[in-house]
């Protein structure tokens, strides 16, 4: 399918579900775009404000270290497909995915001419958004997020602050069947430097507190490679976000690295919204398809 965008020069693509009207991404930022008028057909199974039903989805956070096994020695994006098939999950957040390498398909005989998003996205998540954070000779990567559910809005945001380490957040307004409200879902990766993590955390805060509606319901998630942290007070104070494992545990669940995990690296933010039962899934067979182990958890609204 092609995306829903056709500027050339656009880092976000989606496709949209089979039969559904294609809704076209803003040409500005979420924050300076009104919302695009429904039509009478889409709000068929929409509920009204304030009388919203119960609904639970599940969400899977990954960075999938481009395709590779640690140290780069195999690339296995297709044994990565059926590990994230398997989770189940709803909407599905990817850091580190490659949308182009030249290179790279020159040199592995089973390195897929697609897009990795498009090709974990296949035909079980038929809307997918994909930002580009670094782009370089023989092609680019960044973040995705893969939903079953329509993606209305999408953009992503340069959070790089200095030198060569390109940052970005992917923002998506899903709308969730039953919900009077669109789910913001964030997809982040920060900076391996401290005073870069925390610059970039008062960004992702100020979207949520300034730009979201503060009813709406917000999941954010993704590598934050907080080591020291001090992401959770952050969010807490600067956008009234809880760590769902930190809710549930009382720790932000060990990922890092995926073989004896150690570091409390990877997150998912909820705000508006309840969490239950999240997990690190088991180590067999994710510890042989990333350096990250990824986090699941069902969110209810």
């Amino acid at each position: 399918m092609q995306p829903l965008t056709s500027d050339p020069s656009s880092s976000i693509h989606a496709k949209p579900r089979k039969g559904a009207r294609v809704i076209r991404p803003p040409a500005r930022p979420l924050a300076d775009q009104p919302a695009e008028p429904v039509q009478a057909a889409d709000q068929a199974g929409q509920a009204e404000p304030g009388s919203d039903l119960p609904t639970s989805f599940k969400v899977l956070t990954v960075n999938i270290h481009k395709g590779f096994t640690f140290f780069n020695r195999k690339f296995i994006l297709s044994e990565l497909r059926d590990a994230v098939r398997s989770v189940g999950a709803d909407v599905v957040f990817l850091q580190e995915v490659t949308g182009s390498h030249l290179k790279h398909a020159e040199k592995f005989d089973n390195y897929t001419d697609e897009p990795h998003y498009e090709y974990l996205a296949d035909s079980i998540w038929e809307q997918f958004a994909y930002g580009r954070n670094a782009v370089y000779t023989h092609g680019h990567h960044g973040n995705a997020v893969l939903s079953k559910f329509p993606i209305v809005k999408y953009e992503n945001r340069d959070i790089s602050i200095s030198g060569p380490e390109r940052r970005g957040m992917l923002h998506c307004e899903l709308k969730v069947p039953g919900q009077s409200r669109n789910v913001h879902a964030i997809c982040v990766h920060l900076g391996l430097v401290e005073t870069h993590r925390t610059q970039q955390m008062k960004m992702v805060c100020d979207l949520v507190r300034k730009e979201i509606p503060s009813l709406s319901p917000v999941v954010v998630a993704g590598d934050f490679n907080d080591w020291r942290r001090r992401a959770h007070a952050q969010m807490a104070k600067g956008a009234n976000m809880h760590e769902v494992f930190v809710q549930a545990n009382g720790h932000a669940a060990r990922t890092f690295p995926a073989r004896l995990p150690m570091l409390q690296l990877d997150r998912i933010y909820v705000r508006n919204a309840a969490s239950h039962s999240p997990i690190v899934l088991p180590s067999d067979p994710w510890s042989r398809l990333s350096d990250h182990a990824p986090l699941a958890a069902e969110i209810r609204l």
